[in-house]
């Protein structure tokens, strides 16, 4: 038994001992993986950061686990839990959804909207306050296997065997304290098992940071910005400029999703690996997401993408004088990416469009037809309606090179393992060949 999630990180900590001065970063699952992730990056003297991941609960179950999504838009499904409760695709979706929303919410408050830091080449120790089916750490070990770690480390106080065996075939190392084959649930092994408020999380970051300095990133400047869109309308956005980009994508998120969808985030970050600098921004302005028809309103997206553009051009003299500029939309934003480009025809070119799973059959006809720029759709294999939307909009578009490509295997979200990240190579490739 723990006395509480304080005294489960100082024992985990001590059987860690050998990755002291190893070049570690300890992040914590929130929000208890937090708490016992401070008490071990305090011993080793490693920087503390939260990964976070969030549980797909079965809606009439919401304790239930049919799977996990991460930040960076992994997704582990339990195909048996949702064969057995035979739960309906949409209600996975609406799930989905939900825990993006969330994930977006705890990204702006413990990291102030930043993305996971670098972990290129470090030893990464992955720490939660116990295991039960694992949902949640299967998602986390998915998207850190693509940082390009020199090792990834589990560390829990408390599992049950198989789940054990489990997450310990998947990692380099797993160290857990106690392993109970008559397995209950983990707060009955602490004598104090709390919920743990976010006001604590972000403590403990921001000790943290305080204790253990966080390197800043030579290649990236990143900036908080405020994009005025007409009238009162001020849009909320994440600019993010590598050292030496030529070229800046700007991200058209999808209905009900925000600057914080995990999906575009993740194929952001593939993007500036490449150099490409990236604008994430919100469409709406919090009144507005909060009416369901605007959501779909492609004429208004579509003039905020047009008044997003203006500014990182007005705003940023190098991007006026020499860089290319290219859209990538998802879903609704798809349809504005297109009518936004045929908007500026003639003033503002754009290098390139991508489409990722997108609607652009919502875009008019007339737009489609002034589209000229090289455009790419890329459709799940078994996105079926989707695909044929997509090949209706196809024929309409003007400009010569276009493109769809299709990712084997892969469903509406690209939930699939490897799927997003053939996604975000296949939109580098392009922007690549195109705005450079």
């Amino acid at each position: 038994m723990f006395r509480d999630r304080t005294d489960a990180g100082a024992r985990l900590a001590a059987a860690l001992k050998q990755y002291k001065g190893k070049n570690a970063v300890v992040l914590g699952l929130p929000r208890g993986g937090v708490v016992t992730g401070a008490q071990v990056a305090q011993y080793l003297s490693a920087p503390l950061d939260v990964l976070i991941v969030r549980k797909l609960g079965v809606p009439w179950q919401p304790e239930l686990a049919m799977g996990a999504i991460s930040e960076t838009g992994a997704i582990v499904l339990n195909q048996e839990v949702i064969r057995a409760y035979r739960i309906p695709r949409g209600d996975i979706d609406r799930e989905i959804a939900l825990q993006e929303k969330e994930i977006g919410r705890r990204i702006a408050q413990y990291r102030k909207g930043k993305g996971l830091r670098p972990l290129k080449g470090m030893v990464c120790i992955l720490v939660d306050d116990g295991l039960a089916t694992g949902a949640t750490m299967k998602a986390a070990i998915s998207t850190l296997k693509q940082e390009g770690l020199e090792k990834l480390v589990v560390a829990v106080p408390v599992a049950p065997p198989e789940t054990a065996r489990e997450i310990s075939h998947m990692v380099d190392d797993f160290v857990c304290l106690e392993m109970d084959p008559f397995f209950a649930a983990i707060g009955s092994y602490y004598y104090e098992f709390d919920q743990v408020p976010d006001e604590e999380v972000v403590e403990l970051l921001e000790e943290s940071s305080r204790a253990v300095p966080e390197p800043g990133d030579p290649v990236t400047k990143s900036s908080d910005v405020r994009i005025p869109a007409g009238g009162k309308a001020v849009l909320d956005g994440d600019l993010q400029m590598p050292r030496g980009a030529r070229s800046v994508v700007i991200f058209a998120h999808g209905s009900g999703s925000s600057r914080f969808s995990p999906r575009n985030r993740f194929v952001a970050s593939v993007l500036r690996e490449a150099g490409f600098g990236t604008l994430l921004f919100d469409m709406l302005t919090p009144g507005e997401e909060s009416v369901y028809d605007t959501r779909f309103d492609i004429d208004l997206l579509s003039a905020r993408l047009v008044a997003a553009t203006r500014w990182i051009v007005e705003k940023n003299p190098p991007v006026k004088d020499h860089f290319g500029i290219g859209y990538l939309g998802a879903s609704t934003g798809a349809a504005a990416a297109l009518q936004a480009a045929a908007m500026l025809e003639g003033q503002i070119p754009i290098g390139a469009i991508v489409s990722r799973s997108g609607r652009p059959d919502l875009a008019s006809e007339e737009a489609l037809g002034k589209v000229t720029c090289p455009t790419l759709f890329i459709v799940g294999e078994f996105d079926r309606l989707v695909m044929e939307l997509n090949k209706r909009a196809f024929e309409a578009l003007g400009g010569a090179e276009n493109r769809i490509e299709v990712v084997q295997g892969a469903t509406h979200l690209f939930e699939e393992p490897g799927a997003l990240e053939q996604v975000a190579r296949l939109a580098s490739a392009w922007f690549r060949k195109y705005i450079t």
